[in-house]
């Protein structure tokens, strides 16, 4: 599984989103990811809400396999229920 992380510099919930996603793929063979700095990389907000198909307000924003997750709530909790994430 492919998990993608957009986010900027200097964001909290962002770095929170990368440390799950580190622990995960340190716990699973099968889980790798990509942290995209939308600011250095250009992504705007719309690019984002196009992909997402609904409005993005805040980062990070998270898809997993090219699905939309959500912000980092929601794929903290994705990845306890589904992925079996220990703390």
């Amino acid at each position: 599984m492919f998990t993608v992380i957009f986010g900027r510099e200097g964001c909290p919930y962002c770095v929170r989103a990368k440390e799950v996603a580190e622990r995960l793929s340190s716990q699973r063979d099968d889980f790798n990811y990509r942290y995209v700095d939308i600011i250095k990389e250009g992504v705007s907000k719309a690019d984002l809400e196009k992909s997402a198909g609904k409005p993005c307000p805040t980062v990070p924003q998270v898809f997993i396999d090219q699905n939309h997750i959500g912000g980092f709530t929601e794929f903290e909790a994705y990845a306890k229920e589904n992925l079996e994430l220990y703390n």
